[in-house]
């Protein structure tokens, strides 16, 4: 075989191979989603089940709820993951999403100093924010737009309190769950945190939970593919697959073996 032949074969081989790499890297997904569910690590117990049956590759995007729907609404990601459903309903009526579906829930828990300077402890978040207010002890907001922000307004309003940042006492943060919690650690402060991310927080200082329990701290998941309707660049194939797999019982289960310090991190309530 003559070198030109050679050189031919070599070029026609080459690009094979970066047709076949470009197609591989085609099948991927972003997914904007929470930093609870980032710095809980739950997507690195995920992910990898998930990209090892199916091949597609997923991207998070880990911020407020409220930013990762903003991320969706701008059609820079295929899927939205997050936990307030107020603002998901929001997302869908606007016609961002074409449904909103159910994934998993954990609970939100106040924690505070050990010492519990404002005497909260118990099973009631409004009566317990009542008492942070009274002693004007200091309280680390998120400050946000996150579900977690958006979930600490609504126990504020329901104790009738009402809370801003002019408050000497009251300190947001404008940063995701592990930072703001490194914030209380430092000040020695409460905060209202996701369950799963606290269990995963080293820094926690002389810091403990104190309210926890309350039927009001509730925390409801859902998914929303971005409507390709609105963006016809969405990855509709692959993003509904994630989908399907996160409420399929494989995803389900993967999900619910989500341990942290022995204690399960989520649980799986996908409506079947």
């Amino acid at each position: 075989m003559n070198r030109r032949n050679i050189l031919k074969i070599s070029a026609l081989a080459v690009l094979a191979f970066s047709t076949i790499g470009m197609s591989h890297a085609q099948k991927s997904i972003v997914v904007s989603s929470t930093t609870s569910t980032e710095q809980s690590g739950l997507f690195k117990h995920l992910l990898p089940v998930f990209e090892k049956k199916t091949g597609i590759q997923v991207k998070v995007v880990a911020v407020g709820t409220g930013q990762a729907l903003d991320i969706g609404r701008r059609g820079d990601a295929d899927v939205v993951f997050v936990h307030d459903k107020v603002a998901e309903e929001k997302f869908v009526a606007e016609g961002f999403a074409e449904k909103r579906i159910e994934v998993m829930y954990n609970d939100f828990v106040l924690i505070g100093p050990k010492a519990d300077p404002a005497k909260t402890k118990g099973n009631d978040i409004q009566a317990a924010l009542q008492k942070i207010s009274n002693a004007k002890s200091t309280f680390i907001s998120r400050g946000d737009k996150s579900g977690t922000h958006a979930a600490e307004l609504r126990y504020w309003k329901g104790a009738g309190v009402e809370v801003s940042a002019t408050q000497p006492w009251y300190k947001e943060t404008g940063s995701g769950m592990g930072p703001a919690l490194n914030t209380a650690s430092g000040m020695n402060g409460y905060i209202l945190s996701d369950r799963a991310t606290w269990l995963t927080f080293k820094n926690r200082g002389d810091l403990a939970i104190v309210v926890e329990g309350d039927p009001k701290l509730f925390n409801q998941y859902g998914v929303m593919l971005v409507n390709p309707s609105k963006h016809p660049h969405v990855k509709k194939a692959e993003g509904q697959a994630f989908i399907d797999w996160i409420i399929s019982s494989e995803g389900q289960q993967t999900i619910a073996s989500y341990k942290v310090e022995g204690q399960q991190s989520f649980f799986p309530n996908a409506k079947k």
